[in-house]
C-alpha cells in the first residue's frame, strides 16, 4: 500500500502527482505487462545481451545519442 504524506494546505493535484510517481517507481505496471505474455528464457537472455552491449558502446563513445 502506498502512503503519500501531504502537508496542510497542499492541493490534491500535488498529492496525486506524488502518488503517481511512487506508483511508477514500484514497477507494478511493467511487471503486469511482462507477465501478460510468455517469453522464452533464451529470448530474454538475448535481449539482455543486446541491451548490455548497447550500453557498453554508449559508455566508450562509439554511439552518440
Amino acid at each position: 500500500m502506498l502512503i503519500v504524506q501531504i502537508k496542510e494546505g497542499d492541493n490534491i493535484e500535488k498529492a496525486l502527482k506524488k502518488y503517481k510517481k511512487k506508483f511508477e517507481k514500484t514497477g507494478v505496471v511493467k511487471q503486469l505487462r511482462d507477465r501478460s505474455k510468455f517469453t522464452k528464457p533464451s529470448v530474454r537472455r538475448r535481449e539482455e545481451i543486446i541491451k548490455a552491449s548497447y550500453k557498453q558502446k554508449l559508455q566508450i563513445g562509439a554511439i552518440e545519442k
